[in-house]
């Protein structure tokens, strides 16, 4: 057993995420079926934990919901009247503003305090979010990510095959299987170095925080301007979680 920690759980789209953190320092990982939990139990079993906060952009089973409500500790249900430090949110619609989007914007304000952020989380969409060096959350953008453009296109044509992320992906495709796959990746590449190129214009000193699941190779200029986290959504949620206990 470790020291006393706190358990961040983190229900996305298609997966969730169980992180353990020691104070500010993430310790484990483990991912798991965002509808049933089923690794819970073993991380509860390898950690002793005093408190944790569950974010979800899921609709969870009554089994799962029991499972959360069951749990040995204080636990906290981000909503969208939960308090949050260091960035101030200024989202038109706060009670449609997905928990992983504001776990991404707290964690990016807290890594660089007093910083124009970009925040870019590669999953199963891609989401965009823009902090300012006062910390003032003004909104972001959700683009469909790798794989629903890829089930997209295959569900709403006829003739488009399934095609899978791993393979060739030439400049231009030689056939329709390569076709698919590099307009797809390569039209997010490019939507991503769009949206920094943009920024940049209007914030010189902007830094760009790339955190989530999907990979991608940019280009040199690019590549340099970007800071990747992989934790940058459980680091959000566990400052959430000290802040309001």
């Amino acid at each position: 057993m470790c020291a006393v920690m706190n358990l961040i759980i983190d229900i996305g789209n298609t997966r969730a995420k169980l992180v353990a953190f020691d104070g500010e320092t993430p310790v484990e990982e483990m991912r798991t079926g965002n509808k049933t939990l089923v690794a819970l139990p073993d991380m509860l079993a390898k950690y002793s934990f005093s408190k944790a906060i569950v974010a979800t952009v899921a609709n969870l089973p009554a089994a799962t919901e029991l499972l959360l409500r069951s749990l040995p500790f204080p636990t906290l249900r981000l909503t969208p009247e939960t308090p949050v430090p260091d960035a101030q949110i200024l989202y038109r619609t706060p009670q449609t503003l997905g928990a992983d989007r504001i776990g991404a914007v707290v964690g990016a304000v807290s890594l660089m305090p007093g910083r124009d952020l970009l925040i870019i989380d590669g999953g199963t969409c891609v989401t965009y979010e823009f902090v300012d060096s006062g910390g003032r959350y003004w909104g972001g953008n959700i683009s469909p990510g790798l794989h629903m453009r890829l089930e997209a296109l295959r569900e709403k044509t006829d003739r488009l095959p399934k095609v899978e992320m791993e393979g060739d992906v030439p400049p231009m495709g030689y056939d329709t299987e390569t076709a698919i796959r590099s307009g797809v990746v390569r039209g997010i590449k490019y939507e991503i170095e769009g949206y920094i190129a943009a920024f940049r214009q209007k914030y010189p000193a902007l830094a760009v925080i790339f955190t989530g699941g999907e990979h991608f190779d940019f280009d040199s200029p690019t590549k340099s301007v970007i800071f990747a986290d992989k934790y940058l959504v459980a680091r959000g949620l566990n400052r959430i979680l000290e802040y309001n206990t």
